[in-house]
């Protein structure tokens, strides 16, 4: 292995290798990927939901949901890796008068960049997804291009691809220090050996802030446990249900393997980086999903597990470099949208560091932008 490269990724989960695999389609030069777990994709990408959409309320966070769609479409002929994008689709329920307007407003900004946004009635949830109680909805959002994808098939075909194009990555390799003269980048140290840079990637999720105290730059990406419970095998559950949102409760559902899969974000849970169970919080995703879909009352809980939102106070990414530093970049803070972001933010990435104009303007992304509290706050948020 060399000693010296022209960009280290630290972080093997999508973004890390999305943005790896770009930068090398884009001939950057010789690229590293440092991972601190056994295995690639062991950390948040995981544990996330595997949702694709791109119903969101900023017209940053469309585009780049757009970019991203369009790679997941055409995975294996932009890859040359297999990976199955299921347009099922994504509906959100509105059931309060105070969630309408926005979420309207936010549909007709979708509208307006090209998404072929669909406002249904409670009759079309129905047929829609007929497992579902709509006696107190009083409008749907509804996407036919969002849909379901297998985040561990999809980081894998990142993966080969970026290993083919000549990406080399070393994992048991966590980033202990980087080195810094007279203001620039020079060095990653890990218990594996010293790497000379002089362009960090710091792609760490939500650990990314971490990694920003190794340069003395606060990073405000803070890590929030969430949770999801599956279900067993349910013959209610047809093949072509859409990931749906009750937007008022704050659950989140969608058909996995035979099954049915739930999510909460829990607010009132504490930063920090514990990724244990508590039952009351599967409890609390269950009684939501009972109230949504009163026929699980005879399901089984199949599994359930924990894992780490990456946030950002306005619940936008963080794509850009670091003035205080010279070579030191940042991807991440999704606010546990990084896996359906990745694929067109480590394009824009790629591109920013090749020194290319960006394909989406990410201005709002830029790093900066907290020291004067720019920019609204994403609403669509799970």
């Amino acid at each position: 292995m060399k000693k010296n490269y022209d960009a280290i990724i630290i972080g093997g989960g999508i973004a890390g290798l999305a943005t790896a695999f770009n930068l090398a389609k884009m001939n950057f030069g010789d690229i590293l990927i440092l991972e601190k777990e056994l295995f690639v994709g062991a950390g948040a990408t995981a544990k996330c939901a595997g949702g694709i959409r791109a119903q969101f309320s900023s017209k940053v966070n469309i585009e780049i949901s757009s970019k991203s769609i369009e790679v997941f479409e055409n995975f294996e002929s932009i890859t040359g890796e297999p990976a199955l994008y299921d347009q099922v689709g994504y509906t959100f329920l509105l059931t309060e008068e105070s969630t309408v307007e926005p979420y309207i407003k936010a549909a007709e900004l979708q509208q307006s960049l090209g998404l072929d946004i669909k406002i249904l009635s409670a009759d079309d949830i129905k047929e829609l997804a007929p497992p579902v109680r709509t006696d107190d909805i009083i409008k749907a959002t509804y996407h036919s291009r969002d849909g379901l994808g297998d985040p561990h098939e999809y980081l894998q075909g990142y993966f080969r691809a970026s290993k083919k194009a000549g990406v080399e990555i070393l994992t048991e390799a966590p980033v202990t220090g980087i080195a810094i003269e007279s203001g620039k980048i020079t060095k990653v140290t890990t218990p594996k050996g010293d790497f000379e840079t002089a362009l960090v990637i710091n792609a760490a999720g939500p650990y990314a802030k971490l990694i920003g105290d190794m340069v003395d730059i606060r990073i405000p990406i803070e890590p929030y446990r969430r949770q999801i419970v599956t279900s067993g095998a349910l013959d209610f559950i047809p093949p072509t249900m859409p990931m749906v949102v009750d937007v008022s409760s704050g659950l989140y559902c969608h058909k996995e393997s035979k099954g049915l899969l739930m999510g909460w974000a829990d607010k009132d849970v504490p930063a920090g980086f514990d990724e244990s169970q508590d039952p009351d919080y599967n409890d609390n995703i269950l009684m939501r999903a009972l109230d949504r879909i009163p026929q699980l009352e005879t399901a089984e809980v199949a599994n359930s597990w924990a894992g780490l939102y990456e946030t950002t106070p306005d619940h936008h990414a963080i794509i850009g470099f670091y003035k205080e530093v010279e070579g030191f970049f940042t991807i991440g803070g999704f606010s546990g949208h990084g896996f359906m972001h990745a694929p067109g933010a480590g394009i824009v990435a790629a591109e920013i560091i090749c020194g290319k104009k960006p394909s989406i303007d990410i201005t709002r992304l830029a790093p900066g932008r907290f020291a004067d509290g720019s920019g609204e706050e994403e609403i669509n948020v799970i």
